[in-house]
C-alpha cells in the first residue's frame, strides 16, 4: 500500500504533458502584453527617442542632437507664454467646476422626487462627443448667429451682438466655459459616489453637539471627499494639459495666439512646422510638469489613513 501510494502521489504531482500554471499564465497574458507594448510602451520609447535627434519631415536624415530639443523649448518664449495659458486653464477649470460639480452633487444627494431621472438627464452632456460639443458651442458663440448673442439680446441685457471668440482673454474664458457644460457631470456623479459612502451617523452626531448645515459641510463632507478630489484633480489636470479639439474647432489657437494652450502648441510644432524631434520633447516636459503638479495634489490632500 505504501508503495503504491508514492507511485500514485508521484502521478499526482509529475504530469509533463501538461504545462506548468505559471507557464499557462504567461501564454495567456502574452497578447494583453504584446497590445500594451505596441499601443503605450513602444510609442514613448520612440517618442524620447525622437527628442533626442533633429527630425523632420522635410528631411529624411535625423542626426543625435543629445538633449538640444529640450533646451531650445526650455528657453523658448512661446513654450513658457503657452503654458501660461494651460496654467491659467487648468486652475480656472478646477475651481470653477468643482464648485459648481460640488453643489450639484449636494442637490442629488437629496431626496426629492424625480431623483433618478433628473441624474440620469444630468449626464447627457458629458456622453456627448468632443467634437460635437465643440460645433455646439461653435454655434452658441457665433457673433452674427450665436444663440448667445440672440439670447442676451432679447433679454435686454445688451443692444449690440459681441464676439466671444474675438479677443484674447475672452476667448480663453469662453474655452473654459464650453468645457464646465460638458465636464461638471463627470464631478457631479464622481462626488455623488463619495458623499453617499460617509457615514450619516457623523451628521447626527455633528447635529447633536450643535454643528449647522454649513459647518457639518466644511468639517465633515469636504474632509471626507478629499480622495474623490484628488482623483478629480489629477484626471483633469491631466485632461485639461491635453485639451486640443475644442481649442482646435473654436479657435485654432487664436486670436493672436490667445487660445494656443501647450497641447496645440505641440501640435502646431510636430505637424505645423514638422519639427518632430521638438516636438516630442515638449511632450516629455509637459508629463514631468503634469507629474510634479500631481504629486503637489497628493501632499495637500493626504488623509491621514494616507
Amino acid at each position: 500500500m505504501k508503495a503504491q501510494a508514492q507511485q500514485l502521489r508521484r502521478f499526482v504531482w509529475y504530469r509533463p504533458s501538461e504545462p506548468k500554471e505559471s507557464s499557462l499564465a504567461w501564454i495567456l497574458i502574452l497578447p494583453c502584453l504584446l497590445m500594451i507594448f505596441g499601443l503605450a510602451v513602444y510609442p514613448i520609447i520612440y517618442s524620447f527617442w525622437l527628442s533626442l535627434h533633429h527630425a523632420s519631415l522635410l528631411s529624411q536624415v535625423r542626426t543625435f542632437n543629445g538633449f538640444e530639443n529640450y533646451t531650445e523649448v526650455l528657453k523658448s518664449a512661446e513654450f513658457w507664454a503657452s503654458m501660461a495659458r494651460t496654467m491659467y486653464y487648468v486652475f480656472v477649470s478646477l475651481a470653477v467646476q468643482i464648485v459648481i460639480g460640488i453643489s450639484v452633487a449636494v442637490v442629488l444627494n437629496q431626496d426629492f422626487k424625480g431623483r433618478r431621472f433628473v441624474r440620469s438627464v444630468m449626464l447627457l452632456p458629458w456622453a456627448i462627443p468632443n467634437i460635437v460639443n465643440a460645433v455646439m458651442w461653435e454655434w452658441i458663440y457665433n457673433a452674427s448667429y450665436g444663440a448667445l448673442n440672440g439670447l442676451l439680446m432679447q433679454l435686454g441685457i445688451t443692444n449690440e451682438k459681441i464676439s466671444w471668440l474675438g479677443s484674447k482673454f475672452l476667448a480663453l474664458n469662453m474655452i473654459v466655459a464650453a468645457d464646465t457644460w460638458k465636464m461638471v457631470p463627470f464631478y457631479a456623479i464622481l462626488l455623488l459616489a463619495g458623499m453617499q459612502t460617509i457615514p450619516k451617523d457623523l451628521y447626527e452626531s455633528a447635529r447633536i453637539d450643535g454643528s449647522d448645515s454649513w459647518k457639518s459641510f466644511f468639517h465633515i463632507t469636504i474632509p471626507m471627499l478629499k480622495p474623490v478630489l484628488l482623483v478629480i484633480m489629477v484626471l483633469r489636470t491631466m485632461q485639461c494639459f491635453g485639451v486640443f479639439d475644442i481649442i482646435y474647432i473654436l479657435t485654432k489657437g487664436g486670436p493672436a495666439n490667445g487660445t494656443m494652450t501647450i497641447s496645440y502648441y505641440v501640435y502646431f510644432e510636430t505637424f505645423g512646422n514638422l519639427n518632430f524631434g521638438k516636438g516630442s520633447a515638449i511632450s516629455f516636459i509637459v508629463a514631468i510638469i503634469i507629474l510634479l503638479i500631481s504629486l503637489v495634489y497628493i501632499k495637500l490632500l493626504r488623509t491621514e489613513e494616507a
